[in-house]
């Protein structure tokens, strides 16, 4: 693919379309029939109730939800403000209409980023994660046909984070973690995180990495950049840190997903494999080019653009590429699945992307680890 594809980013939705989450059409989409179950595996969810029951719990720190109107609320955590926070965050009744409209037919619910609090207490940090992680299971009990979920974990105790995890699966149901890019600024490959990889290993753990605590916060102070370039330069930085400091060769069996297309991951594998090839450095701990290993991360298809959308299947392969809608946030995708459909790729590709990959991974809507979860 020529180098103006990645300038080319595919039209905006208008604010209100954004917001309200409702399909956009676009001239490139395809509205041909398919019968594939379409599964988001990139979706976040803050509830009222469970907002409720973290305030019990450290009144400062806990999320609070102020301002709220039709359409947004805003959403303050330890301090830290996000205004905008769109509705479908915590209304259900919003989420299901949303999840229609964009033709999703299941989400896998994750808690919002916003939430990991991974530079509080780990006795805290443990509580929200169980709070959160009972009340996921607990939605995943109510709607069984149309949500999954994955636990948050209290990364700063990687052993208590390891098993929360365990309780998380064998008990609540869920299917997996959802875990950020870093820990308080401690890279995924650090040597005090082994507990969390052995277990998520042993559990055959569904693991979604997603953006935190942004890396070079000083130079991206302007023009959203924090967001727009931290974000994948964060998730970029956590990928390598596990390829080259040989988490994923120590442990072959760890399914691990990339957020928003997998920053920059997907560009720049060659950089990496040539690194390796001329640079004594990235040999430390991995003792062979790390080609392999990047060919075992999946990415979710938030990328807004067809041409890099079809850049990443093309390179990584329809079976690891997953939906992903990054639900309820304006910087998200609510047209993935018509963007997938509208991919030129066979029906057989696209229903790998838009559900039967994510199935193989994670098991079924109601399947029985979700039906015996909180029996």
């Amino acid at each position: 693919m020529g180098r103006s594809a990645f300038l080319l980013s595919s039209p905006a939705l208008d604010p209100s379309q954004q917001m309200h989450y409702s399909t956009a059409n676009r001239s490139w989409m395809s509205s041909a029939p398919m019968t594939a179950r379409t599964t988001d595996i990139h979706a976040h969810i803050l509830t009222e109730e469970t907002i409720r029951l973290l305030q019990r719990e450290a009144p400062k720190i806990a999320p609070k939800l102020s301002r709220v109107d039709e359409q947004f609320g805003t959403l303050e955590v330890a301090g830290a403000v996000y205004r905008n926070f769109p509705r479908g965050g915590w209304d259900l009744e919003r989420r299901l209409q949303d999840m229609s409209a964009s033709k999703v037919d299941c989400q896998v619910l994750s808690v919002c980023p916003q939430t990991f609090v991974y530079a509080q207490p780990p006795a805290l940090a443990g509580v929200f994660a169980r709070i959160q992680n009972e009340q996921l299971a607990k939605l995943v009990k109510a709607r069984p046909d149309r949500f999954l979920a994955m636990a948050t974990l209290p990364m700063q105790a990687p052993r208590q984070a390891a098993e929360e995890l365990r309780h998380a699966m064998s008990v609540l149901g869920l299917r997996g973690a959802q875990i950020g890019s870093n820990v308080a600024g401690k890279n995924l490959d650090d040597p005090e995180l082994e507990p969390v990889w052995a277990g998520a290993a042993a559990l055959d753990a569904f693991i979604l990495i997603h953006p935190t605590n942004v890396a070079a916060t000083e130079r991206l102070a302007s023009y959203y950049l924090t967001n727009l370039i931290g974000n994948p330069l964060d998730t970029t930085i956590a990928a390598a840190s596990l390829v080259f400091g040989g988490v994923l060769d120590r442990y072959p069996s760890l399914k691990i997903c990339l957020a928003h297309g997998g920053g920059f991951v997907p560009y720049q594998a060659g950089r990496f494999v040539h690194g390796w090839q001329v640079r004594t450095e990235p040999k430390k701990k991995l003792t062979r080019p790390p080609t392999d290993a990047l060919k075992r991360f999946y990415f979710d298809t938030i990328v807004h653009s067809r041409d890099v959308l079809e850049f990443l299947v093309g390179s990584a392969g329809a079976d690891r590429v997953l939906l992903g809608s990054d639900y309820p946030f304006d910087m998200g995708m609510p047209d993935g699945v018509l963007q997938v459909r509208g991919l030129s790729i066979g029906a057989a590709e696209q229903a790998s992307i838009l559900g039967a990959t994510a199935q193989s991974l994670l098991g079924t809507v109601g399947g029985s680890a979700a039906a015996r979860a909180l029996a």
